[in-house]
């Protein structure tokens, strides 16, 4: 009889303790610290991100050869001369300390060939053979 009254009893704690729990972390997660959305401009991304858009923009060109949608795609940047950036962001994928591997580097060439600048370092990622889309 004292052991069903002590189940009893932690099974009860149980519950209260789960309602509880349950209770303030609803209150905590809806009221206190609810979710906050910003909605940042592009201009805000970090330099990181503004180059690897940048990539993205430029295997979108690859696929569509249209120049002035790959320069809308880029202004939401609020970069000054986007082609100067695009040659910027090439180079500097291509240079010894680059990020960049040969097919990102491709795309940014092929993009930047476009928008009228073609670089001494650009030639050779130039002459490279394209790799199938898949």
């Amino acid at each position: 009889m004292r052991e069903e009254v002590r189940l009893r009893r932690n099974i009860l704690a149980l519950l209260i303790g789960g309602v509880l729990g349950l209770g303030i972390g609803l209150y905590l997660g809806w009221v206190q610290f609810p979710v906050v959305t910003l909605d940042n401009p592009m201009r805000a991304l970090s330099a990181f991100e503004r180059d690897r858009y940048t990539v993205m923009v430029a295997q979108a060109f690859e696929r569509d050869g249209d120049g002035n949608e790959a320069i809308r795609r880029l202004q939401p940047l609020g970069v000054g001369n986007i082609p100067a950036f695009v040659r910027d962001v090439t180079e500097r994928f291509i240079s010894a300390g680059g990020t960049g591997g040969q097919d990102e580097i491709r795309h940014l060439v092929a993009l930047s060939r476009a928008l009228g600048y073609f670089t001494p370092p650009m030639q050779a990622f130039a002459l490279l053979t394209p790799t199938p889309v898949r």
